[in-house]
């Protein structure tokens, strides 16, 4: 089945199992244990609520592991694609660049990521949200979790 074209407007990538039926499930189910907490202040209900609190915390901080995992691939994955294609007088600059950096300049073809790489370590380019926007030939990346 082909996938749409990555670009900048629609990079963004929603787990519909995540964000979609867990995360919903699981803040309507503290909700709930609120309105219990409020209508019956038992200790159960009480429990209750640190339960489901609990619960929630747990998918959430699962999300934000499997992001920074993924986050540690893409810096190697790109340290070594650099190591490639910058010309020598930038290779030595490649630790220079940070972890938000890296993500943001994947998205970029191997033809422009030289020049690209030049003016984020020059700074006239820094941030991720300016890097993906001054990428010309967007890359997908459509295996992210």
């Amino acid at each position: 089945m082909p996938q749409t074209p990555q670009t900048y407007a629609n990079h963004t990538r929603f787990f519909p199992l995540f964000h979609f039926v867990v995360a919903p499930i699981l803040l309507l189910n503290v909700l709930n244990a609120i309105r219990h907490v409020y209508q019956s202040p038992t200790r159960s209900m009480l429990w209750a609520l640190v339960v489901a609190v609990g619960l929630l915390l747990l998918a959430l901080a699962s999300r934000v592991q499997a992001i920074a995992v993924q986050d540690r691939v893409i810096r190697l994955e790109m340290r070594l694609r650099l190591q490639g294609l910058l010309p020598p007088d930038l290779q030595a600059q490649i630790h220079a660049f940070t972890p938000r950096q890296l993500v943001a300049l994947r998205f970029a073809s191997d033809e422009e990521l030289p020049a690209l790489c030049r003016d984020v370590l020059a700074g006239t380019c820094s941030g991720d949200k300016a890097i993906k926007q001054r990428v010309k030939n967007w890359q997908g990346d459509y295996m992210r979790a």
